[in-house]
């Protein structure tokens, strides 16, 4: 049976690289491409502030095209919907029957994506929903995957630790109440190794600055 074309939304997180590992581990579904949003007015992924030129490196790494979908700042819920709407039809116009998320266990976030998706001929598929946060964490570190954090939410998390390594001595150190995988928005990261990278992705730690309410780590190319 022909495998189905998959697009994975694509944050330039761990949740996003350990997605696409346990993708291509399937043999129902072929990723042939990634969706990223991105502050235009920045040129960096929406939220989690990481640099185009560091968005296109893991795309280089992982041997897949990005599609981005650049956002205006500020930006409307409706002019970000006609945008996915038009990403949306991309997809469906090369071949894609199947768009993937790496979400772990918001419902109101799963039931939104499918409700965006309903009617337009793409499946939402989730392949890491459900599992214990602390036993994925645990097996995304333990396999090899590699990420900085770049944006915390100094209302749910320290801004110490921005800027961070996020492995298991960080794991270790969060509060309790804290999800390992940050699923409640208590931080973004960046990975720049990964099972699905031909090869890790060099970077230099830049300055921390405190903007519009969120704590942000610069990463810059080594």
């Amino acid at each position: 049976m022909a495998r189905k074309k998959c697009w994975l939304s694509w944050s330039s997180g761990k949740d996003s690289a350990w997605a696409l590992h346990v993708l291509r581990q399937r043999d129902d579904l072929e990723v042939v491409g990634l969706l990223t949003t991105l502050n235009g007015a920045a040129e960096r992924v929406a939220m989690h502030a990481v640099r185009r030129q560091l968005l296109l490196a893991q795309a280089d790494a992982a041997g897949l095209p990005v599609h981005t979908v650049d956002l205006p700042w500020p930006c409307s819920n409706a002019e970000y919907e006609a945008l996915m709407t038009v990403a949306v039809d991309e997809a469906k116009r090369q071949g894609v029957e199947v768009m993937a998320f790496g979400d772990l266990f918001l419902e109101d976030i799963r039931a939104y994506r499918e409700e965006r998706l309903e009617g337009t001929g793409l499946q939402a598929v989730f392949p890491l929903w459900g599992q214990p946060t602390d036993a994925l964490a645990k097996a995304m570190v333990d396999g090899g995957l590699r990420a900085r954090i770049t944006c915390v939410d100094p209302k749910q998390l320290d801004p110490r630790f921005a800027g961070r390594e996020w492995d298991h001595a960080l794991l270790a150190e969060l509060p309790g109440g804290v999800d390992p995988c940050f699923e409640n928005g208590e931080a973004h990261t960046f990975c720049y190794a990964a099972p699905c990278f031909s090869a890790p992705i060099a970077i230099e730690g830049g300055e921390v600055v405190e903007r519009d309410g969120f704590v942000f780590a610069d990463l810059t190319p080594a």
